[in-house]
């Protein structure tokens, strides 16, 4: 059998669930074993949100954005990105791959942008194999 991951990807609503939703409507292939989540703005994200998925078995998390300078609340891809590397350095200090976390900006005109993300995420995921941490 083979080992197909399991993701979670956090997309803000404005951009990102926008771009993802462009994918699906528009008929772009990605990788089934992905679950999305909706924020209403990725500075929204929190650390602990990461740290739950990677307990519970998840073998990677995507946190999407809007693009810098195109934030619906002005700087909240700001706040992101230091909480994203804050995050990172936690779950390399716990034996978290850094691989397996990542942050991205995705427009709401950019499906093809996201459907290519998450297929490299999952690809890059199966090379990883099975997430260590999982419970």
């Amino acid at each position: 059998m083979t080992f197909e991951p399991k993701a979670v990807v956090f997309a803000c609503n404005w951009c990102s669930y926008a771009g993802a939703d462009l994918a699906g409507v528009s008929r772009m292939q990605y990788p089934p074993t992905v679950r999305i989540v909706r924020t209403m703005c990725s500075g929204r994200f929190d650390p602990e949100f990461a740290f739950r998925a990677f307990e519970k078995g998840i073998d990677g998390v995507l946190v999407l954005g809007c693009h810098p300078g195109d934030c619906h609340y002005r700087e909240g891809n700001l706040k992101t990105e230091k909480k994203v590397e804050m995050t990172r350095k936690l779950l390399e200090a716990v034996g978290v791959d850094p691989r397996r976390f990542r942050l991205e900006w995705v427009s709401a005109s950019e499906g093809g942008r996201f459907a290519k993300l998450v297929e490299e995420f999952t690809n890059t995921l199966k090379e990883l194999g099975p997430n260590p941490v999982r419970r």
